[in-house]
This record gives structure tokens, C-alpha cells and sequence, in this order.
């Protein structure tokens, strides 16, 4: 029942709309690194972590939104 990283991005705001698209699902899910970020200069990936058994839908969620699908 640990966390997992989900994805990785490098700016919050990215994180943030995949955090929404995780919560419209019912995926519970935690930004780590955020105010490592140094205002979205890339320097320390935000990470997006999810629950160990949530991982393959929280995939499936975040793929299935990404632009390249």
C-alpha cells in the first residue's frame, strides 16, 4: 500500500491538470516536488504518486489523455 510514482513533470501546471484527471476518475493522488520546481524552471521534476494498486489505472488515465494518443 505504498506510493508510486504515476508520472513526472516540469512545471506544477501539468501536474495539476493530471492530478484533476486522476480525481475524475477516483484515483487518489499526491505532488511531490512541487516547490522544488523553482517556478517551473525544470530544475527538479514535480513527481505525481498514486497508491501501489492504483498504478495501472492511474497509467491507463494519464496515457489515455496524453496528446499523443
Amino acid at each position: 500500500m505504498g506510493l508510486v510514482l504515476a508520472a513526472r513533470f516540469y512545471n506544477g501546471i501539468e501536474a495539476g491538470i493530471a492530478q484533476s484527471r486522476l480525481t475524475d476518475a477516483g484515483i487518489d493522488s499526491f505532488i511531490f516536488d512541487l516547490e522544488m520546481n523553482w517556478g517551473g524552471l525544470g530544475a527538479v521534476p514535480v513527481r505525481l504518486m498514486v497508491l501501489n494498486e492504483d498504478l495501472d489505472a492511474a497509467r491507463a488515465v494519464l496515457d489515455a489523455d496524453s496528446p499523443a494518443s
